[in-house]
């Protein structure tokens, strides 16, 4: 396994599940970081059986904090990674797109990072 996936999180239970079964079709290679949740997020990560990283909330919690535990968790755990895909809870992988990144970062050595285009679902739902 070339790719990895970061998921982070804070009470994302409503999306969540969506998210990881979206990359569990593309890798087995995953970890959840969860930025202590009061709701059923952490219930649906195990029952998918995705390793999860409980961030300590004696330590305020941010965004790079959760990616840094992620990626070290990934790194420890898959040692042969070469790259990472960071995610939100609340977002979802299109179907190929770990594969295209991982081709377009390896025909073109110079780069260090590949996106894509970000489009919500329900655009109309987001207050």
């Amino acid at each position: 396994m070339k790719s990895g996936v970061v998921v982070i999180g804070r009470n994302e239970g409503r999306h969540l599940n969506q998210c990881l079964e979206s990359i569990i079709k593309e890798t087995n290679c995953i970890v959840y970081v969860d930025s202590g949740s009061t709701d059923n997020s952490l219930d649906i990560a195990y029952a998918l059986k995705v390793p999860v990283v409980e961030l300590d909330p004696k330590v305020p919690f941010t965004a790079a904090r959760a990616h840094n535990a992620g990626l070290a968790f990934l790194l420890e755990t898959y040692p042969q990674l070469e790259f990472v895909q960071f995610i939100d809870g609340d977002c979802e992988i299109v179907p190929g797109w770990l594969a295209l990144a991982q081709q377009e970062l390896k025909n073109q050595p110079h780069l260090a990072v590949v996106c894509g285009r970000l489009s919500e679902r329900f655009p109309q739902a987001t207050a």
